[in-house]
């Protein structure tokens, strides 16, 4: 089953799932945005649009998601942001290259089937001195962790992959810059880390 497939029949059951697990983290990661300028955001894998109640309101918002299910459901978030929406691949971005400031990639790296193609492509629409904000669950490099990914063949078919090391991912796009790494949930499982574009 592909991506597109499934997240069309996880859309109605999304938020139930992951809104209250997900808020406070959501909230700490996208605390990091700057205040003191009018920046262009892109919310890549913006799902049914947990983030936009975190976001600073005077920035100008691009969200892409994989299917039309889930950014119908994100329209519902908006609220008074300035927010253009696009469905769309994040393994193959429709937006020109350094088109934005920052981008949030909360739960998506994880998700997607290549995700050395989803931070290259996040990279190629980043401006220099640009930041990506991501939140998601990685393997530690050399973690053996076997039930994790023997359940990994079964559940990365539906929702998420749960055998990415995020270091391995990072070491592919060398124009980035490790600015933060903190441990979010689960005991560190889930991470916030912040990258910078050189």
């Amino acid at each position: 089953m592909s991506l597109k497939t499934s997240y069309r029949f996880i859309a109605p059951f999304y938020d139930f799932f992951l809104r209250r697990a997900s808020a406070a983290t959501r909230k700490r990661s996208l605390a990091r945005i700057a205040n003191d300028s009018s920046l262009k955001i892109l919310v890549n894998g913006v799902g049914t649009g947990l983030d936009f109640p975190f976001l600073p309101p005077h920035h100008h918002y691009t969200s892409l998601d994989l299917t039309r299910e889930m950014l119908a459901r994100s329209l519902k978030q908006v609220a008074n942001l300035d927010m253009a929406h696009a469905q769309g691949d994040s393994m193959r971005l429709p937006f020109a290259d350094e088109s934005f400031d920052v981008v949030v990639l909360h739960l998506i790296l994880a998700v997607v089937p290549q995700p050395e193609r989803c931070l290259a492509e996040t990279t190629r629409v980043l401006k220099h001195g640009g930041r990506i904000l991501v939140f998601d669950k990685f393997l530690q490099p050399g973690q053996h962790a076997w039930v994790r990914r023997t359940l990994n063949i079964f559940i990365s078919r539906i929702a998420t992959r749960l055998d990415v090391v995020f270091e391995d991912v990072l070491a592919t796009t060398p124009e980035l810059r490790l600015i933060s790494d903190k441990p979010a949930l689960a005991n560190g499982w889930f991470r916030l880390i912040e990258l910078q574009k050189q």
